[in-house]
């Protein structure tokens, strides 16, 4: 074991270890830091960077293989491993953070500044200083997983249906009735996972607090290179540049849907009632794109349809998917990537289906688990996910600090910048259309990207509004429902379809919340996949309008993605971002760019509607 410092017996406890001291004498022991922190060089510094960083490494592949197996097999027992390897990280996570604390006032090369900065804000859930605190919180966090993947419900006609088929059902029937009771039957699960919940906020926030932050909200927020504050702001500033788009796309949006169903369940002057939008979370939108579709748009075909056509099946369009990055310039994935990976659902045992990317060495073990269905949606979904796969496999070559995007947004939002690239002239090039619609289609496949990505911004927004305020104590458990709602129907326009029950906890029917996953990084994704999409398209030489563009084939614009991915974190994301775009600072104006002609046809279709929720 290196010896970190060279001080007191006291001070050297308080400073490596969380549990092992127990000095009754508090004053004793605040003197015994404050002479620590006095005394701390960088060469001390570099020593506990240097020990800790090789117990990240063996703590990380520990944990992601017991996590690993936990998604993939549920049961009792690979749940209490989970359960016990999150303990250990957490436990460790919690003490790294408290020591790197210790060199705030240390003058340590900027390097070292920013390794002592990851440990600092790394945690998501950080345990309180208490091994049995941090158990039930580890406990807390495995329990609830289990009660999301294991969730189902049972119809009135006695059929027991996972998420994968009520959210299937949901995208497809235009049933009121039906899509009701599968709206429903899903918020079943979450209300006995509401006490945990609120046990987890207590101790996550008692975590953060002992880590010097005011709550857990203003700890998820600090991690952004950027004063806490600044970045709330800078969220309202984005979602100011995007709104007026959306405004236009929900009035159009609900008045198609009010000719579908009939004004009196989709009245004008109200929010869009939730389970109408073709999605379990009303968070994107594109499976009803046959209910408002632009007249004489269909640009002729379906890429659900296409891939079935040319006998795509899951295995076919992941290794399409990988075709896209290789083109740029990318490694092929290694072997153990098609060996190790989970692609379809299994029939004999219950597993997490959630589509997620995994690294689970830091080096060259990337997978991904998805439970694939053969759909246009999951092509551009495996897009994504392999878009983390090829960001992990670019900055393996950092310390194992930097091992992590620029920042969280990044890292959801290269996968979606290259399925951006998969339009009519990418699916042409690889086989999968004929012909290459004219522009007079556009609308049509603006429309369905709109329905997609314009459609989420502000769920992408308030998810972590609303979590934010609960830690905060704004917004108090009685309150929990309630205040969710009145966030969905501000931000969004959308409205629980009937009055919810004093227990219900919705939230905790969406992935992240229960899985305590920070959600602003899909909102910022949403916004950078399209300045990154633009900047690439220029290196590429693209004459195209933007929504036209592919980089498909371009190695210059692979090698510009490549040298931005490489950085991973060890920069602050605006270095990253200037990298790429130019600019230190995110701009929406790319997205308003990209959508122009749709945003020009939603404004003519508005004309004499009243808009507005």
């Amino acid at each position: 074991m290196i010896k970190l410092f060279k001080q007191t017996s006291v001070a050297l406890c308080v400073l490596a270890s969380l549990t092992a001291c127990n000095d009754e004498n508090t004053t004793q022991t605040q003197q015994a830091q404050k002479q620590v922190a006095q005394a701390l060089t960088a060469k001390d510094a570099n020593a506990f960077l240097n020990a800790t960083e090789k117990e990240l490494i063996a703590l990380g592949i520990e944990g992601n293989r017991a996590e690993w197996i936990y998604s993939n097999f549920i049961t009792d027992d690979t749940a209490a491993l989970s359960a016990a390897a999150n303990q250990k990280s957490t436990e460790a996570g919690v003490r790294f953070a408290m020591a790197a604390a210790k060199f705030d006032h240390v003058d340590v090369t900027e390097t070292q500044r920013r390794k002592l900065n990851t440990l600092k804000q790394s945690l998501v859930m950080p345990a309180p200083q208490d091994s049995e605190k941090s158990a039930e919180l580890s406990k807390i966090g495995s329990e609830l997983g289990g009660m999301y993947g294991k969730g189902t419900y049972t119809t009135q006609a006695g059929k027991t249906l996972s998420l994968g088929e009520m959210t299937s059902t949901m995208a497809t029937s235009r049933d009121y009735d039906e899509l009701l009771e599968m709206w429903q039957g899903w918020r079943t699960i979450s209300p006995e996972m509401k006490p945990l919940f609120v046990r987890q906020s207590e101790l996550g926030n008692e975590g953060a607090q002992g880590l010097g932050y005011k709550d857990l909200g203003a700890m998820w927020r600090s991690n952004y290179d950027m004063p806490a504050d600044d970045f709330a702001k800078e969220l309202d500033r984005l979602w100011g540049q995007v709104k007026p788009l959306y405004d236009d796309l929900h009035c159009y949006v609900r008045s198609e849907l009010g000719k579908t169903y009939g004004e009196d369940k989709v009245p004008q002057d109200q929010p869009i009632p939730a389970h109408l939008l073709g999605n379990m979370w009303a968070q994107s939108w594109g499976n009803i794109y046959e209910l408002v579709a632009p007249e004489n748009a269909d640009p002729g075909y379906d890429v659900t349809e296409q891939l079935a056509a040319n006998n795509y099946d899951e295995i076919k369009m992941v290794a399409g998917a990988e075709t896209f990055f290789t083109s740029l310039g990318f490694d092929e994935l290694p072997e153990t990537f098609w060996t190790r990976s989970l692609f379809t659902k299994p029939a004999d045992r219950d597993v997490v289906c959630h589509a997620s990317a995994w690294d689970l060495d830091a080096k060259d073990d990337i997978r991904i688990k998805m439970c694939i269905q053969k759909t246009g949606e999951e092509f551009n979904v495996i897009h994504h996910e392999l878009g983390h796969n090829f960001y992990q496999r670019a900055y393996q070559d950092q310390p194992v600090y930097f091992q992590n995007s620029a920042n969280d947004g990044f890292h959801e939002a290269i996968g979606d910048t290259i399925a951006l690239s998969v339009t009519p002239k990418y699916l042409k090039e690889i086989g999968l259309i004929d012909t290459i619609p004219d522009q007079s289609k556009d609308i049509g496949l603006l429309m369905k990207m709109a329905l997609e990505k314009i459609a989420f911004i502000p769920f992408g927004l308030m998810v972590d509004q609303w979590r934010w305020k609960v830690y905060s104590g704004e917004i108090t458990p009685e309150n929990y429902n309630t205040a969710w709602w009145e966030l969905r129907e501000k931000y969004q326009g959308v409205a629980a379809p009937l009055t919810r029950e004093a227990n219900a906890f919705d939230p905790g029917a969406k992935y992240h919340v229960p899985g305590g996953v920070p959600y602003s990084r899909y909102f910022l994704a949403h916004i950078q996949q399209f300045e990154f999409h633009k900047a690439l398209c220029e290196i590429s030489g693209n004459t195209d309008p933007i929504h036209r563009c592919s980089i498909y084939n371009s190695k210059a614009a692979g090698k510009a993605l490549n040298t931005m991915l490489e950085m991973g974190s060890s920069q602050p994301w605006q270095e990253a971002y200037k990298v790429l775009t130019g600019s230190k600072q995110m701009d929406a104006t790319a997205v308003l760019d990209y959508f122009a002609p749709l945003q020009v046809w939603l404004k003519e279709k508005n004309k004499g509607k009243q808009c507005g929720f």
